[in-house]
C-alpha cells in the first residue's frame, strides 16, 4: 500500500499577540490506499481546519503536506489548484450541487473544465454503482438527502481521485441514511483503492473505520 496523505508536524495559527489560537498543533499523519480513516472531535475542535489543510483549501503555518510524494502545501497556489482537482475528491456537509442542473449536467458540467474526461459508459457505470442511476434527470430539488449525498459521493469520485476527503457527511441525514453513505464510502475506499479521511462529531459513524483518531484541542490521538 502506497502513502497517499502525509502530513509532517503540521501547525496551524490564527490570529497574532494575545489573540493567538493553535488550531492545529504539530500534527502527523498518514493515510495509504485503500484505506478509511476517520477523524472524531466535536465542534471546535480542529477537525474541518484539519481537512482543509490536507486538501489544501489552507496552508498551514509550519509543516509540509505530500501528496502522493509531491509536496503540496508549498506548492504556488495555481499548481495546488490543479493538483486538488486531479487528485482530491471533497464530500461536504452541504452537497453543493449546481440547484438548475440535472444529475447528468452536474457531471457534464465537471468533465468541459476537466482534461482528462470521462467517457459516458464511466459515468454510467459509476451512477449505477451507487444506485442513482434512475435519477439522472432529475434536479436536486427532487432528490431526497440521501440521494443528494449518493450524488455528491459519485460526483467526488468522477475524476478517479487517489485521495478522498469526507467533512461531516452525514450531518444532515437521518440514522438510516447515514449509516447507507459511510458504509457506501467503505466499499468506495477498499474496493477502488481510495484512500479516505472522514471527519465526523457523530462516533455510531466510525464502527467501519480502519483507523480512528480524536481531534482534541489542536491535537491528534489515535483511538485505543
Amino acid at each position: 500500500m502506497e502513502d497517499i496523505l502525509k502530513m509532517k508536524n503540521i501547525t496551524k495559527k490564527f490570529g497574532s499577540g494575545h489573540t493567538e489560537v493553535t488550531a492545529l498543533n504539530d500534527i502527523n499523519f498518514t493515510v495509504k490506499n485503500g484505506e478509511f480513516v476517520s477523524i472524531i472531535g466535536p465542534s471546535g475542535s480542529g477537525k474541518s481546519t484539519f481537512l482543509t489543510i490536507s486538501g489544501g483549501l489552507q496552508s498551514p503555518s509550519s509543516g509540509d503536506i505530500l501528496l502522493n510524494g509531491t509536496s503540496f502545501s508549498n506548492l504556488a497556489e495555481r499548481k495546488r489548484a490543479d493538483l486538488r482537482f486531479k487528485e482530491i475528491g471533497f464530500i461536504l456537509q452541504s452537497t453543493n450541487l449546481v440547484p438548475f442542473l440535472t444529475v447528468q449536467e452536474q457531471f457534464t458540467l465537471v468533465n468541459k473544465v476537466s482534461k482528462h474526461k470521462t467517457s459516458d459508459q464511466q459515468l454510467e457505470e459509476l451512477l449505477k454503482s451507487l444506485d442513482i442511476y434512475s435519477l439522472k434527470n432529475s434536479y436536486p430539488r427532487d432528490l431526497s438527502g440521501g440521494e443528494r449525498q449518493r450524488v455528491a459521493i459519485a460526483r467526488a469520485l468522477f475524476n478517479k481521485p487517489s485521495l478522498i476527503l469526507a467533512d461531516e457527511p452525514t450531518a444532515s441525514l437521518d440514522t438510516d441514511h447515514a449509516y447507507d453513505v459511510v458504509k457506501l464510502l467503505v466499499k468506495e475506499a477498499h474496493e477502488k483503492q481510495k484512500a479516505t479521511v472522514m471527519v465526523t462529531h457523530d462516533e455510531r459513524m466510525v464502527q467501519w473505520s480502519d483507523r480512528t483518531y480524536q481531534m482534541k484541542d489542536g491535537q491528534l490521538l489515535a483511538d485505543k
